[in-house]
C-alpha cells in the first residue's frame, strides 16, 4: 500500500514544478487517479505526458504497490483554460 502523499512526492521528484492531485479510487491504497499540471508537458503529446508520470511512479507500479492508475495531465495553460470554462 502506498499513500496519496507518497504518490505526490514521487511525481514531484520527477516534475518539480508539478501541481498534483491524488485521489484513492477504492480506499485500498492501490488504485489511484492523479491529475498533474506541469510546464514539462509543453510541446509533448498526451502519450508522452502520461509516460512522464508513469516514469515517476515506475517502481511503485512495477512492484504493484500501485495496481491501477488513471492519469490526467495538463500544461499550466490548458489547466487555466479548464478552470475558466
Amino acid at each position: 500500500m502506498i499513500s496519496p502523499q507518497q504518490v505526490e512526492t514521487m511525481i514531484k521528484a520527477e516534475l518539480p514544478d508539478a501541481q498534483v492531485q491524488v485521489q484513492d479510487l477504492t480506499g485500498g491504497g492501490d488504485h489511484y487517479q492523479v491529475t498533474v499540471v506541469s510546464s514539462h508537458f509543453a510541446g509533448k503529446g498526451l502519450v508522452q505526458q502520461h509516460q512522464l508520470v508513469y516514469g515517476a511512479l515506475g517502481q511503485a507500479m512495477s512492484t504493484e504497490a500501485i495496481h491501477a492508475l488513471a492519469v490526467k495531465t495538463y500544461t499550466p495553460e490548458a489547466w487555466q483554460a479548464t478552470a475558466s470554462s
